[in-house]
């Protein structure tokens, strides 16, 4: 049974996240719809444990990939504050990184994942060494690039965090944690923030009832599980023609199946590429700020400019590790909905299903949480699912204002007329994605 409130508009929302809470069996999910910069749905259920313990509207639960996307808007703020650039040599702020033919890699290569540096199997031992910051900083400073940076993108599903992550701290002087507090958290007023989890806010978090990483016997048939999981994902990459090599490289450290992410060890660790504890009410308030032009309730985080180079499309291409075209943004992938465009929206979604997304156009915005699932690197059908009725929802509330009153990134909702996706993004202006010269395939 759900909680929270849901406005009569989005009703359908409710209904959809009911069906997707598992049903007598451990597990809870909370969802959070941010419209027109109005919070419109803010509901949770289930339970946050394997005892049955009910999901409570402060609930923290990890979320896994949806964390790169919180990290790349620290990223952002701190490009707005003029301590870099997009296009600076990552070296120009952290001279340790420059070596091994890493000097021409640029923040931008970065974020879109054109570094070449994902390959974090042949990087690090043991996937336990990825709760070390220093390690894994060093480890990083000593890896080569396993392609030309720019020629093509590969998912750093692991390493991203670190790269962004330090980059952050070399131009702040500051821990990431303490970052991510001071120019995100605590101005817009978010108490589910966190990549790291502090010893006071352990009793909020949920634990993972799918955990494969347990050493205790009565896990064992959840590992199974996953090993069956993986095989079959490996038969059908090559059934594809797909790399297999660089995406275990990507994806799977030795000793990743041995490693628990219920343990407070890595749940208190700096991961910001898989290890952030969110509540679904502070992602999409986050979120919210970007479809909302950079601002809300007020409070201006990002420029209108910086949120219109978030969404320019830098690559179209399938990449060496993922067999789907993402279309990269800064540190942002492509949403996908049922039945919906979505062009112009962009997020971040995680293994094991949570989400975060945000729709300029439709200044519409979302976020799902849930300690429950496994599924791809990106998540899997809850979410994209969620996504179509709540894009249907807004549409039934959607109207177009007179089109000299359309300026950049803002609300189009509008009483006289109704009016489609195409027609209110053409009157945008200056936020639609472009292509990039050198990008040759449009998938």
């Amino acid at each position: 049974m759900l909680q929270g409130y849901v406005h009569p508009d989005f009703g359908r929302v409710a209904d959809a996240l009911t069906r997707q809470i598992p049903r007598n069996r451990p597990g809870g999910a909370a969802l959070t719809v941010y419209h027109k910069g109005q919070c419109v749905v803010d509901i949770w259920g289930g339970t946050r444990n394997r005892d049955g313990d009910a999901w409570r509207s402060d609930t923290l639960s990890l979320s896994f990939s949806t964390t790169k996307g919180v990290a790349s808007t620290l990223l952002h703020v701190l490009v707005d504050d003029g301590l870099l650039h997009y296009d600076d040599p990552v070296s120009y702020h952290w001279p340790e990184f420059g070596q091994r033919a890493k000097q021409p890699i640029t923040v931008r290569q970065l974020l879109c994942h054109e570094a070449g540096l994902y390959h974090i199997r042949d990087m690090i031992d043991d996937a336990e060494q990825m709760v070390d910051w220093n390690y894994m900083v060093s480890a990083l400073e000593r890896a080569t690039p396993i392609h030309t940076p720019g020629a093509t993108n590969g998912y750093h599903a692991l390493t991203f965090g670190w790269l962004i992550g330090e980059l952050i701290q070399r131009v702040t002087g500051k821990s990431f944690a303490q970052v991510l507090q001071e120019k995100l958290a605590g101005p817009l007023g978010l108490d589910g923030l966190y990549v790291g989890l502090p010893e006071s806010q352990m009793k909020r978090r949920a634990e993972l009832v799918n955990s494969i990483g347990s050493a205790e016997r009565r896990f064992q048939p959840e590992r199974l599980a996953h090993s069956a999981f993986l095989t079959t994902v490996t038969k059908g990459l090559k059934v594809a023609n797909i790399n297999l090599e660089s995406t275990i490289s990507a994806l799977v450290p030795r000793g990743a199946i041995y490693l628990d992410f219920n343990q407070p060890e890595f749940i208190n660790a700096c991961i910001p590429a898989a290890n952030g504890m969110f509540t679904a009410r502070s992602l999409a308030k986050l979120y919210a700020m970007l479809a909302n032009g950079g601002e809300i309730d007020g409070v201006r985080i990002l420029s209108r400019d910086t949120v219109n180079n978030i969404m320019q499309i830098q690559n179209r291409t399938m990449g060496d590790v993922i067999p789907v075209p993402m279309h990269w943004r800064l540190g942002f992938h492509r949403i996908f909905a049922l039945g919906h465009p979505t062009g112009h929206s962009f997020g971040h979604f995680g293994f094991g299903g949570s989400g975060a997304w945000a729709d300029p156009v439709r200044n519409l915005s979302a976020a799902m949480t849930l300690n429950s699932g496994v599924g791809t690197p990106f998540g899997d059908a809850r979410m994209v699912q969620l996504t179509g009725t709540i894009v249907s929802c807004a549409e039934r509330r959607y109207v177009l204002p007179d089109a000299e009153d359309v300026r950049g990134i803002g609300p189009f909702f509008p009483r006289e007329r109704r009016t489609t996706y195409d027609t209110a993004r053409r009157l945008m202006t200056g936020v639609l994605p472009k292509r990039r010269k050198t990008d040759l395939s449009v998938v």
